[in-house]
Parts: structure tokens; sequence; C-alpha cells
């Protein structure tokens, strides 16, 4: 869990709460500045949770049987996200043109559903074009990546393996940089 020490005195927990106090207080603002817009992106940042407990669920899964039912609930979050972005308009970001909140959100869960979708075959996202197109855009930002893609996905694949979840025996031999 992320916590943010401010002034040695105050423990801020949760990504979203410590988002919003950085956008808050450190420029450039990731939020929309007309509140309506706002609004409708909190409640976007406010669905992460949902979204990545079902995109993620499948390398957790304990059987295939779970496995499937995992992958299979994937296309309704995703629809969800297709839907709003058919309402952004144009620009690869969430809300057109600018990076937001709502983008570096999503992104480190967008990632893992593409290291997972390598290491056993989910293909979901092809059939919502402006979510993959969204999400290919997140993966291209250097901000998405705290260290070098192909060594963030080996350590994603090693814990799989480590977790010896029933996807684990898809994840082929890796090697990690960082060790």
């Amino acid at each position: 869990m992320p916590v943010l020490r401010i002034d040695e005195s105050i423990s801020l927990f949760e990504s979203n709460a410590i988002a919003e106090y950085l956008d808050e207080t450190v420029p450039p603002r990731l939020h929309p500045d007309d509140a309506v817009e706002r609004a409708s992106n909190r409640a976007w940042t406010d669905y992460v949770p949902t979204f990545a407990a079902v995109v993620t669920a499948a390398a957790y899964a304990a059987t295939e049987a779970d496995y499937d039912k995992a992958v299979a609930d994937i296309p309704v979050p995703f629809e969800r996200l297709e839907r709003a972005l058919e309402k952004q308009g144009a620009g690869p970001f969430f809300n057109g043109g600018g990076y937001s909140l709502v983008d570096a959100a999503y992104a480190p869960f967008l990632q893992r559903y593409f290291f997972l979708d390598r290491v056993k075959r989910i293909g979901h996202i092809e059939k919502f074009p402006r979510l993959k197109a969204w999400a290919e855009a997140l993966i291209e930002r250097p901000s998405t990546h705290s260290f070098p893609a192909d060594e963030f996905e080996a350590l994603y694949r090693r814990n799989i393996k480590l977790r010896n979840k029933w996807v684990s025996q898809f994840v082929e031999g890796t090697v990690v940089a960082a060790e």
C-alpha cells in the first residue's frame, strides 16, 4: 500500500488520496479545470479498484475453472471504459489530448493486462478499439514505467510464477535483470 508522508506528521494512504493531494499541490494539474469534467474524472478514478480486481483476477485464479471465469468477466469493465472513451473525443488520452489522473490511475492495470495476455492469451482488448488505443498510448508514455518495461514484465512474470496459481504453469523461465 502506498503511503505519502507530509511534514513527518501526516501519512496519506490509498493511491487516489495521494494522487488528489499531489494534483492539488504540485503543478501541473492533471484534473480538468471544469468542475463537471473533474467530477466525472474522479468517478472514473474511483472505479479503478473494481476495474483492477476484475482485470487482474485471472493472475490469482487457483484453478483452470476459476481462471476461465475470471477471464470471462473482463469484458464488463472493458465495455464500460470503451463507452466512456467514445464520449471523450479525439486524442490519445482519457480526456482527449491532455494526460490526466484517470490515465495515471489505469495505466498500471492495463499494463498488467498486456503482461498477462502474453503469458496466456486472453484476447479481449482487441474487441474494444478505443480502449486498446488508449492503453497503448499509456504504455508508450515514459511516466508509466518506473524502470525499463522489459525488466518490469520479467518481475511480473516472476511474481506470477512465485504465486503458484493456475496460470503460473504458462510462465516461461525468465531472467530478471534487477537480481
